[in-house]
């Protein structure tokens, strides 16, 4: 799944800054003032909040401020996020909510995106009966329905204190006035600036007259996505999916050969989903469910992890402690390739969390060497015990001091989704039909491979990495929550931000900031982060491992709970996000 861009601008964070931008100054000389100082790291008693962007962080404390509570907060940094962040996610795409209530309930709500009614596989393929990808991650044809808006209206109408609107309005506001935009958000621009090119709304609001990605510092207005907004906070959710956008969606389609209609948005529902409940050590782990399958690996991986001593390995050799997490990667990311899928269309077996086939899956780990893994595995009652129905991306926490905890991860999927801004509305349309499996082994953008279970189907949501945690302690307690943005790497990224608070005992901002490595089965390398002593390299190395190195593997989010007492909030450092706690 991805590239990853998450490198967001600091110097806006906080919503009085736009005042200066409401004059209508431009930036492109550099910033007005001095900015504001970020935090990465946060505690508090009242309220703590963690995203990828510190005016999303702000928003979501300000709601708190004004008698909000996690679920408004989360709403809240949303909506911002879909201004700020748009290469990562927005109103044009899904997104996974995992809630812990105060009353000790955990809701998972599924706003995935989801296949149009008209959607076949034949529709990627080209005149040589050939998959092409390229029709499901650019333009018309890739754009699934999105399920954002829905999703965040569900949960503020039967979860939050107060309305959305102040959030809706206040991520209008920010659109009308503008921000500032930052190096990377700008280097994001001048990558796939010849692919937004191809669509004139899309290049009407992020090139320049001259067809030039806007520099690092101006000032980016969205007055379509402004309306938008506004539209929403006074007509509520059905203008999106019944009204003036809808038809919109229809028009755009009808014109340019997508398949996406009016009648399927209509039709979208968000989905409630079954929590997957595990244990480890003496925690409870909560996770989601498929569509996605980050919820079902990471607990495969704990409980293959369950019979070593992950501290005390990691103590006395990192190298066999990250050796270790490399192996039970593979495993379950061979397990993702066939298993996997919505399941309410595919047969996803409850037999992969059997605590006898999780054994059997670990029992050929070798602590010294690494070892090939050719194939899934055969879980028990394959066919018959099954779960049921029930970009790019980011990730974002909430909590307050009654005890509601949010982990919401959203996305668009690649930067730019489909790369298509729906003419009149600002808002960027998602290509998340290439999460689905074009057909077997071909790969989608992130050298994922899937099988029949993940095929594409008229109303089908694809299968997603997005894995929102929520641990609570041996009373049921919430202790922990994290997520994190970045393809198949969430999964293993959100494995180690567990291990780390678990078993190594890390606060949420030294969990978030340790070296991560990444392995998905297939392709067969382990991916390490430039961080990681050279050392420790040089001997995974030699127990056998092909390193690739990178920068960084994913963007995480947590947010740590101590009762009665102390919420602590980290943003990952990998990236210029934001903590903040009341």
């Amino acid at each position: 799944m991805k590239r990853i861009h998450r490198r967001l601008f600091v110097s806006t964070a906080g919503l009085a800054y736009t005042a200066l931008l409401a004059n209508g100054q431009r930036l492109n000389a550099g910033p007005l003032q001095a900015p504001p100082t970020v935090t990465r790291a946060a505690e508090g008693s009242r309220g703590a909040a963690a995203t990828v962007h510190p005016l999303a962080t702000e928003a979501a404390i300000n709601c708190l401020r004004d008698g909000g509570n996690a679920i408004d907060a989360a709403v809240a940094a949303s909506l911002m996020l879909s201004v700020v962040d748009s290469h990562n996610s927005g109103l044009g795409g899904g997104g996974l909510a995992l809630i812990r209530l105060a009353n000790g309930k955990t809701i998972a709500i599924d706003g995935r995106e989801m296949a149009p009614s008209r959607s076949t596989a034949q529709q990627y393929f080209n005149s040589d009966g050939k998959p092409d990808p390229m029709l499901s991650q650019e333009g018309p044809l890739a754009a699934a329905v999105p399920g954002l808006i829905a999703l965040l209206d569900r949960i503020s109408r039967e979860y939050g204190a107060v309305s959305w609107k102040a959030g809706l309005m206040q991520a209008a506001s920010i659109a009308e006035n503008g921000y500032a935009i930052s190096a990377n958000f700008a280097a994001v621009i001048r990558e796939q600036a010849s692919r937004l090119r191809k669509f004139p709304s899309s290049a009407a609001v992020l090139l320049d007259s001259a067809g030039q990605p806007w520099p690092a510092n101006a000032v980016l207005k969205q007055p379509d996505l402004s309306r938008t907004l506004r539209k929403i906070a006074d007509e509520g959710s059905d203008w999106f999916y019944r009204g003036e956008f809808a038809e919109r969606i229809d028009a755009f389609m009808s014109s340019q050969g997508g398949y996406l209609r009016a009648d399927d948005m209509t039709n979208y529902q968000t989905v409630s989903r079954t929590v997957i409940t595990s244990r480890y050590r003496d925690r409870n782990i909560y996770g989601f469910s498929p569509p996605s399958s980050g919820g079902i690996h990471v607990a495969q991986m704990l409980a293959m992890l369950e019979p070593f001593d992950v501290g005390n390995i990691f103590k006395t050799s990192p190298a066999t402690g990250y050796h270790l997490l490399l192996e039970v990667m593979k495993r379950a990311l061979a397990d993702r390739a066939h298993w996997l899928g919505d399941a309410d269309f595919a047969k996803v077996p409850k037999g992969l969390l059997d605590a006898e086939y999780l054994k059997s899956r670990a029992a050929s780990i070798d602590l010294t060497r690494a070892t090939e893994v050719s194939a899934h595995g055969v879980p028990p009652a394959a066919e018959i015990d099954l779960f049921g129905p029930g970009g790019h991306t980011t990730h974002l926490t909430t909590a307050d001091s009654q005890g509601n905890v949010v982990a919401l991860t959203q996305t668009v999927n690649t930067s730019f989704g489909s790369k298509v801004i729906l003419p009149g509305t600002g808002v960027v349309l998602n290509n998340e039909m290439d999460d689905f499996s074009l057909a077997p082994g071909v790969r989608n953008a992130f050298g994922l491979v899937g099988s029949d279970a993940n095929a594409i189907v008229p109303k089908k949501r694809p299968l997603s990495s997005m894995s929102p945690a929520i641990v609570t302690d041996s009373e049921d307690r919430p202790t922990f929550t994290c997520g994190a943005a970045g393809g198949p790497r969430i999964i293993t990224t959100v494995l180690q931000s567990l291990v780390r608070a678990i078993d190594l005992k890390l606060t949420p901002s030294q969990a978030l900031s340790e070296p991560r490595v990444h392995h998905q089965w297939s392709p067969n390398h382990s991916i390490v982060e430039n961080a990681m002593p050279d050392a420790t390299v040089a001997e995974l190395k030699r127990m056998g491992h092909e390193i690739l190195r990178t920068n960084h593997l994913a963007t995480a989010q947590a947010i740590g709970l101590q009762q009665g007492q102390k919420l602590f909030a980290a943003s990952d450092p990998r990236v210029p996000s934001s903590a903040q706690c009341l």
